[in-house]
């Protein structure tokens, strides 16, 4: 084959790639577009839906003819399931009633229980630090490993300084991990960004978040009555004339 007969198949075949790659980043790039557009909780809210219609035509059957819906219902499930429903739910109600604020003890628990949740701790890191301990321990003479007739190894603090007491201060000389000071940092950043949502849902109900529209409380108070009825009528046309695209 000629230089100039390979150069062209090359190029041919490097075009026929462009061509393909093309067409295949538009079908993803479509995809992904589709994919964003989809509003997540407009899916849930109509799968909610459905399943909410599903449950009640199965109870208006079940009624219609004649039998005990609940009794029906409890078939499909094992005694520890019911038992665990059960719980969960009492679980629920108590910490629906617990919601309200009492005083600042109380919610400082709640928050605290919370947190709790959201920790994961490190087993494999406090092995290896609970290992390094004892042998530092050992190799000072606090600590002696006695091993017992079935084989197992038991640490014994001669003098009281390596198992920690009321009066025990090891525990300053403890530096965290970065890891550990950035989880601290985003979880206080998380609180503030809770916190000023709240605020800011606060102003917006007492209606003090936007532009002042009010010339004295009383026509403070007529506005926020207009916009609890008609606001949900009006958001398109005062978009547009924030946008200046009104007509």
């Amino acid at each position: 084959m000629a230089p100039a007969d390979d150069r062209m198949a090359r190029f041919k075949a490097l075009q026929a790639r462009a061509k393909t790659s093309s067409e295949t980043n538009l079908k993803e790039a479509t995809k992904e577009s589709q994919r964003l557009g989809t509003d997540q909780s407009q899916l849930t809210a109509l799968q909610r839906k459905h399943d909410i219609a599903a449950h009640k035509l199965l109870k208006a059957e079940i009624q219609e003819s004649g039998k005990d819906f609940e009794r029906k219902r409890a078939w499909d499930w094992t005694v520890d399931e019911s038992e665990k429903w059960d719980k969960r739910m009492k679980k629920k109600a108590a910490h629906r009633d617990n919601n309200a604020f009492s005083d600042e003890q109380q919610e400082s628990n709640k928050i605290y229980k919370r947190q709790l949740k959201n920790i994961t701790p490190d087993m494999e890191q406090y092995e290896k630090q609970k290992m390094a301990a004892i042998e530092k321990a050992a190799a000072s003479g606090g600590l002696d490993i006695v091993e017992t007739e079935d084989g197992e190894l038991i640490a014994v603090d001669k003098d009281g300084s390596f198992y920690s007491t009321a009066d025990t201060t090891t525990f300053t000389q403890n530096k965290p991990e970065k890891a550990a000071v950035d989880r601290l940092v985003a979880d206080l950043r998380r609180a503030e960004e809770q916190r000023l949502k709240k605020r800011k849902e606060r102003m917006a109900k007492n209606g003090d978040d936007g532009d002042v529209t009010y010339i004295n409380e009383k026509n403070k108070q007529f506005n926020q009555k207009l916009a609890r009825f008609y606001d949900k009528y009006t958001a398109d046309i005062r978009d547009s004339f924030e946008r200046g695209t009104m007509i």
